[in-house]
């Protein structure tokens, strides 16, 4: 393998983080660390010994000692942070969502491509070991034709109204922080949907505090999505197949343990994988050898599938009437006409 990429952070907020320390804990390198003020970004690259401290994300981007720029800044932001950091020649990995809307998701596909970088979604419970371990059960044909995804992700999170959670400026609500993994996953599963209902609850701010969201597939198949930002739930996920069925317990978009069964409810495996930290590390590895031509695209989820899951999401934001800031239309920035 070609040597190991020098990631630069872009943003200091609690996701950047727990990435960081997955990273620092599995050996990847961490070359610099940018924030918008100089002595936050010093004082994070003391606690993971990074070399590198700048105090602007134009400097980051534009260091010469990185190779891939990991964007954490809120949700609006992606967008334009990536752009910036593709624009110097970097790799990106760009936390989730993707982006605020399936318009900007293809914008920045296209700009990577154009660019000839590779850009990618971190959306790390691709890479966990329990999601491949159930991707070759499935693929096995263990439980069937796999018919029906259950899942939840509902935390009971914080409830001031300035919190960028609550805010709509910064893509506060339930969809985008905790929905886009249950979405993701159905995606995974199925593909694109051809049919979406979703109903909502709303926050005083205006933003999604709970969404249910129905999405129905060729052949009948089904997904069945919960989230919630100020309700604790189960935070399980269950795979139904017309053989059998596969339950993940909590938190089963976290590094967790599954158990399959077979038609009859008899106990056909039980999968607890060894945890080194939250995982977040898996995802890392796997941008290191696609940029390195070592993965096959079965080992990556790549831009396209991430533009496709946005185009999801804009259309759960429509049945649910959820524009934010900059938008003409749930989906549809404001200097986009159709």
């Amino acid at each position: 393998m070609t040597a190991p990429l020098r990631w630069g952070i872009l943003g200091t907020g609690w996701v950047a983080h727990m990435f960081c320390h997955d990273l620092v804990a599995n050996g990847i390198t961490i070359g610099a660390v940018g924030s918008r003020n100089l002595d936050t970004a010093r004082g994070f690259a003391a606690e993971y010994r990074v070399p590198a401290a700048h105090g602007s994300y134009a400097e980051l981007a534009c260091d010469p000692n990185i190779d891939i720029v990991y964007v954490s800044s809120p949700h609006p932001f992606h967008a334009p942070h990536a752009e910036l950091a593709i624009r110097t020649g970097k790799h990106v990995m760009v936390e989730k969502p993707f982006t605020i809307n399936a318009v900007e998701a293809q914008q920045l596909a296209d700009l990577a491509a154009e660019h000839g970088v590779t850009v990618l979604e971190a959306m790390w419970t691709r890479y966990v070991p329990h999601i491949v371990r159930i991707d070759e059960i499935i693929a096995a044909g263990t439980i069937g034709e796999v018919r029906t995804l259950i899942a939840d992700h509902s935390q009971k999170l914080p409830a001031d109204p300035t919190h960028r959670l609550n805010d709509p400026a910064l893509g506060g609500g339930a969809l985008l922080d905790l929905g886009i993994y249950p979405v993701w996953y159905a995606d995974h599963l199925f593909g694109p949907p051809t049919r979406v209902l979703a109903v909502a609850a709303r926050t005083a701010t205006g933003v999604d505090r709970q969404d249910a969201i129905v999405l129905e597939y060729s052949g009948g198949r089904q997904a069945l999505l919960q989230c919630a930002l100020d309700t604790p739930g189960p935070n399980t996920a269950a795979i139904l197949g017309t053989s059998g069925r596969i339950a993940v317990d909590p938190v089963w978009h976290d590094t967790a343990a599954f158990t399959v069964y077979d038609a009859d409810d008899a106990v056909l495996e039980r999968f607890d994988p060894p945890i080194n930290g939250r995982g977040m590390h898996y995802q890392a590895l796997a941008a290191e050898l696609r940029i390195a031509g070592e993965a096959g695209p079965e080992d990556v989820m790549p831009a396209t599938t991430s533009v496709r899951v946005m185009r999801t999401m804009d259309a759960i934001r429509r049945e649910i009437g959820l524009t934010y800031p900059g938008e003409s239309a749930p989906g549809v920035p404001a200097t986009v006409t159709s």
